[in-house]
């Protein structure tokens, strides 16, 4: 077997200037190894010893740091000591965050502890309630902050492993493959969403928007969970949420109205009109939009079995009626990845060398998935069996052993555009706008 190529290394990446040394102690040895590779590939410097050029020190917690390193060379130490989680969120946003939160320092008697390092004008307080604050002004002047396109931010991100797939986050320009499912929940890092009293109510709104077919009432709440879920702090006053993106006046009310009363009376309104919660329940059946949906609640139907009866649905809409209730289920991620291995096993014995890609929520990290999106294309560019651009299968699919019936999409791009069809059935939505 051929000696396994070192990854190229971008002076003028993301990591440049850095030189690591990495504690292994508490990492699984793939996930040890994908950090290696993202570090170097990116311009980082990797120590195998703790000496004086090295600048960082990354760790999984601080015991196992004091387990592989001793206190006293610790306290020698220039540099700056950091969570492994600092690289992963690098990599996932795309370019270096502020350190200061991912800092491991040692006090006077040698306990291991999270530093708070206070910007100029800070305060310097150690009163809960004061730092909490500090950490809610620090989130907004985040989220504010427009992109100098330092380290490559619009660069592609594409994995890099030797399995065939495209799913956790890397640079470069090679053919994407997968990374195992352990590795790629690691990279995939999401905080918990500590206000899903706020951002359960405005999912219930994006359906119902899209289903009466107003994208952009419907698109204005998908975009302030996307901010409200990420929030590090529960929302207890909607002043503490001032100047976010994507939180106007009218949204900051309906927070407002959330906190205080812990419900929406526009939602209330809505469950309790039958006209738009019958075309509400229509618009979940898989091919049926809103207008539709609209015309079937104006020919009197009210129920999934008044449709079973009308004539007028297409096979499509018919097999979205006949599977409702499979469809409506959530996939386990674990579910998703080994459908995608059976897929790309099948394509590999159909046409070496093509390159099957699972995107969607799947390759965004998410614990469990809608449907399954599956972006193909060939290395060398070549197209059989078709001259069209690009070829699409819309259907379904049953995970081994099981009846369930899942939601799967298979798009075919040419390879002189298949960045763009990956990029666009990766999404998300506010991503794609």
């Amino acid at each position: 077997m051929a000696p396994k190529k070192k990854p190229e290394s971008d002076p003028h990446g993301m990591f440049s200037g850095m030189i690591v040394f990495l504690v292994p102690k508490g990492v699984q040895a793939r996930r040890f190894q994908i950090w290696k590779e993202r570090l170097v590939r990116m311009g980082a410097v990797i120590e195998e010893r703790l000496c004086k050029r090295v600048t960082h020190v990354f760790a999984m917690n601080s015991d196992t740091l004091l387990q592989q390193l001793d206190r006293d060379r610790l306290s020698r130490f220039k540099g700056r000591v950091l969570l492994y989680q600092w690289l992963e969120d690098c990599l996932k946003s795309g370019e270096k965050v502020s350190e200061d939160m991912y800092v491991l320092n040692l006090d006077a008697q040698g306990k291991p502890e999270m530093s708070w390092n206070p910007q100029p004008g800070q305060s310097t307080s150690s009163d809960p309630q004061q730092l909490h604050n500090n950490k809610k002004t620090k989130y907004t002047e985040m989220v504010n902050h427009e992109s100098n396109d330092q380290g490559g931010k619009n660069a592609p991100f594409l994995s890099t492993s030797s399995h065939g797939g495209g799913d956790s986050l890397s640079s470069g320009n090679t053919r994407p493959q997968h990374l195992d499912a352990e590795s790629v929940s690691s990279l995939s890092y999401s905080p918990p969403d500590q206000n899903k009293n706020i951002t359960e109510i405005f999912g219930k709104l994006v359906n119902i928007y899209r289903a009466l077919g107003d994208d952009r009432r419907s698109f204005s709440y998908y975009k302030a969970i996307a901010v409200i879920e990420k929030l590090p702090f529960k929302i207890e006053s909607a002043d503490q949420i001032n100047n976010l993106p994507s939180i106007g006046k009218s949204m900051k009310d309906h927070i407002q109205e959330i906190i205080t009363s812990g419900k929406l009376s526009k939602l209330e309104h809505f469950e309790t009109d039958e006209k738009v919660q019958t075309i509400s329940l229509f618009g979940e059946v898989w091919g049926i939009g809103p207008s539709t949906a609209m015309k079937l609640y104006e020919k009197g139907h009210r129920s999934l079995d008044d449709l079973k009866n009308d004539g007028s649905l297409t096979n499509a809409q018919k097999l979205g009626l006949k599977y409702f209730d499979d469809i409506r289920q959530r996939i386990p991620r674990h579910e998703v990845q080994e459908m995608d291995h059976i897929l790309r096993k099948a394509g590999e014995d159909v046409l070496p060398g093509v390159a099957i890609v699972c995107g969607g929520s799947y390759r965004r990290g998410k614990a469990t998935c809608g449907d399954i999106d599956i972006i193909i294309t060939h290395p060398d560019g070549q197209r059989q069996g078709s001259d069209s651009g690009v070829d699409t299968y819309f259907g379904f699919c049953t995970y081994p052993g099981r009846e369930l019936r899942h939601r799967i999409d298979i798009k075919v791009y040419p390879r002189d555009i298949y960045a763009f069809g990956l990029i666009a059935w990766t999404g998300n939505d506010v991503l794609n706008r």
